[in-house]
């Protein structure tokens, strides 16, 4: 069967997996490393591309690749097809004034409706008004807004600056997805297309979407990437940028991060997807879009034609390390001390909100414990109860999306923190929801291969989907209670701390 590449390059580094199409069969894997930063110069992503492509064997073999990225970057392109400036990435947080004031201007409720969400700092459209009010030099230089992987897909095919690509630089050859898309805050899962007015009004010129045909709008219109189906090719790798490359390697489309995350785990709708990372995010894959006046789910787009609902805490596996680090334990130890503990730590209750919180929207909070007596402070329920509390607040996130009116069948818990085995056991005691423990493994690459593997076939795989034993089902409704009532201790004026329920 015919070899497929996925591509994940995302904040940390970029990642490249290249698979048997027909099983999903991981055949060679290559990484490279991302610079630390809440900017970057998207020159170097693609240098890791290149390391990464080459660490994993290269692409002679491989019948067609899809790259998968970071949402919400904003790549600026000239005329001649250079950066105009180092990319804004999601993190960067400069960008809340101007959040603020376009729910100033439109309203919360006018702007989820026109495009699923309420945009917040990290919204590709904040950042496009932020350079428009902060660097008018560089405004005005701009003639396209990309995304990371929108820009890295356009680069494959040999498009550049001229005398750094084979084929220079016609910005109507840039292409994205609707998953991605739906990230800027100027595209509509509803109407499948972009809001060019607010758009406009973010950046203070017209818009139009790209064309291979040519411009079909006023000649000083910003291009926006042309929005491909998701399982579309929308070109080939040019030979020229790989020795040894045979013509014709095929591109898919390409996605954001949790969508091509979404694909890589073989969600369908009525599963939840829970990520642990540096930050948590919840998200499903569901048959409708969704509209969320109080900015708590951002009502994305999928990469397979449905929606993707999500919603983000900031605080997840931090807390782990934080608590772990003040305790002076190793994670292996840490997770003795849990599992030494009862369910519900004694009634010790962690609300950890160390770097303030988006899901409820508290960016000035901070962590505290509650429920401490002499008796009930031992290392064992600390422990515990920060598993807890990092879980409690994942299950703020579940909450909100099903008030959506998602029905939520199956819980997928991925991310590194996952594989701690107290977290898998007080999984099964928070959530309300069967909880199925996926193997380790680069999910957002593999849904790149995925939809590599569905344009280059015609059809979706049905790959295997290898998991570990699942937690016990053992529910215990008093530990999110207690977390409920100990937030509410903490910031009695929370806007919208209603939707944390059981």
């Amino acid at each position: 069967m015919a070899l497929v590449a996925g591509i994940d390059s995302s904040t940390q580094s970029c990642k490249v997996v290249i698979l048997d199409s027909g099983t999903g069969a991981t055949i060679r894997t290559g990484r490279a490393t991302h610079p630390d930063g809440t900017e970057i110069h998207p020159s170097l992503w693609w240098e890791a591309l290149l390391v990464a492509l080459n660490d994993a064997g290269g692409l002679a073999d491989v019948a067609a690749v899809s790259v998968a990225g970071q949402q919400h970057g904003m790549v600026l392109l000239d005329a001649a097809g250079h950066v105009v400036r180092p990319a804004l990435l999601w993190n960067d947080t400069r960008s809340a004034v101007s959040a603020d004031a376009l729910v100033a201007e439109f309203g919360a409720a006018a702007l989820a409706a026109r495009c699923g969400s309420v945009p917040v700092a990290s919204f590709t459209i904040t950042k496009v008004r932020w350079v428009r009010d902060n660097e008018p030099d560089n405004a005005a230089r701009v003639a396209a807004v990309a995304l990371p992987h929108d820009w890295l897909t356009w680069r494959l095919r040999g498009y550049g600056p001229a005398g750094e690509s084979p084929l220079g630089p016609d910005l109507d050859q840039l292409t994205t997805d609707r998953s991605d898309a739906s990230g800027t805050g100027y595209w509509s899962p509803l109407h499948d297309a972009y809001d060019l007015e607010l758009f406009e009004h973010a950046f203070g010129r017209p818009a139009r979407e790209a064309s291979p045909g040519g411009a079909t709008a006023p000649g000083d219109a910003v291009i926006l990437p042309r929005v491909a189906g998701p399982s579309d090719s929308v070109g080939t790798v040019h030979p020229d940028l790989f020795e040894g490359m045979h013509d014709g390697v095929r591109l898919a489309a390409g996605a954001g991060d949790n969508a091509a995350g979404a694909l890589g785990l073989g969600a369908a709708q009525g599963d939840v997807v829970v990520s642990v990372g540096t930050s948590g995010t919840v998200f499903a894959v569901a048959s409708q879009p969704t509209s969320d006046a109080s900015g708590t789910v951002a009502g994305f787009a999928d990469a397979s034609g449905a929606y993707l609902p999500i919603a983000v805490t900031l605080n997840a596996a931090r807390i782990l390390s934080s608590v772990s680090t003040l305790l002076n334990v190793t994670f292996d130890e840490f997770a003795e001390l849990a599992l030494a503990a009862e369910p519900g730590s004694a009634g010790v209750v962690l609300v950890p909100y160390f770097e303030g919180e988006r899901t409820p929207n508290l960016p000035q909070a901070k962590a505290s414990f509650h429920g401490l007596s002499i008796a009930s402070t031992t290392r064992e329920n600390m422990s515990r109860a920060s598993i807890e509390g990092m879980l409690c607040g994942l299950a703020g996130g579940l909450a909100a999306i099903t008030e959506t009116g998602m029905d939520a069948r199956r819980l997928l818990l991925i991310g590194g923190a996952v594989q701690n085995p107290a977290v898998q056991v007080v999984a099964g005691q928070v959530f309300g929801v069967p909880v199925v423990i996926p193997a380790p493994g680069e999910y957002v690459a593999r849904g790149a291969a995925v939809q590599a593997a569905w344009m280059l076939h015609g059809t979706l795989p049905d790959w295997d989907l290898e998991t570990a034993a699942p937690p016990a089902a053992d529910h215990r409704p008093q530990i999110l209670a207690n977390y409920l009532a100990a937030a509410a201790a903490s910031n009695p004026t929370t806007p919208n701390r209603e939707v944390f329920h059981d």
